[in-house]
């Protein structure tokens, strides 16, 4: 049993560290060179998933740290077929709206290498979806609200661990953000408090899945040491 502590009258228990100092490099460069494999994916697989790996994923990622520890998140899981495809129709109207006016040239020019459009498939074929809510507030059984904190930076932090519990896991994911995603808040009956932050389809690559060939920026590009 942990050992216990009160402080400022409030329950504490002890933390232990599970990894012991010396192997700390080697769990650092190994764990690195897991997500180093991670790549966004557009082609899936129907290949069934067992629901409590799907469990364990969504477990994972809400162990995040969250403002005042008020985990203002919801993660809802689609199966059905019918609902995904009702999910698809939608994402790819407002895609379609998207690509022929709402992006600027700069924004397409940008997307050519990663061979994207307006058609979304893979909101049909992946087993699973994930749609992440965040709640800007709370509401208890009579209709009073309390305020949450840092709201996106938690989610944030929440759909990143997300995506990394699903790549650990040995399946893959594609964030998508069709913009305005309203219409994820209608399909899926959410209440007031929460609004649609990500969409992530789960489940394994399809046969010979061809990812880019792009490249990430070297540690001396996106770190300054002091």
């Amino acid at each position: 049993m942990a050992k216990r502590k009160t402080i400022e009258g409030n329950p504490h228990i002890l933390f232990e560290q599970k990894i012991e100092v010396e192997d700390i490099e080697k769990s650092a460069k190994e764990f690195y060179d897991v997500m180093d494999s991670r790549r966004s994916i557009r082609d899936f697989s129907d290949k069934p998933i067992p629901k409590s790996v799907i469990e364990n994923i969504i477990r994972t990622a809400s162990t995040a740290p969250s403002g005042a520890h008020k985990q203002p998140w919801t993660f809802c899981v689609v199966e059905s077929s019918h609902l995904k495809l009702k999910i698809r129709t939608a994402a790819e109207e407002e895609e379609r709206k998207s690509y022929e006016g709402r992006m600027s040239e700069e924004w397409l020019e940008d997307l050519k290498p990663l061979g994207t459009n307006h058609l979304k498939p893979f909101l049909e074929i992946a087993p699973y979806l994930i749609i992440v809510f965040k709640k800007p507030y709370d509401l208890d059984s009579e209709g009073n609200k309390f305020q949450n904190y840092y709201v996106n930076e938690s989610v944030g932090i929440a759909c990143g661990m997300l995506i990394t519990a699903i790549h650990q896991a040995g399946l893959v994911t594609l964030t998508h953000t069709p913009s305005p995603m309203n219409f994820l808040t209608k399909l899926l009956e959410r209440p007031s408090n929460e609004r649609a932050f990500l969409l992530l389809p789960v489940g394994y690559p399809a046969n010979e899945t061809f990812v880019p060939d792009i490249e990430r920026k070297p540690l001396e590009q996106i770190a300054k040491f002091y």
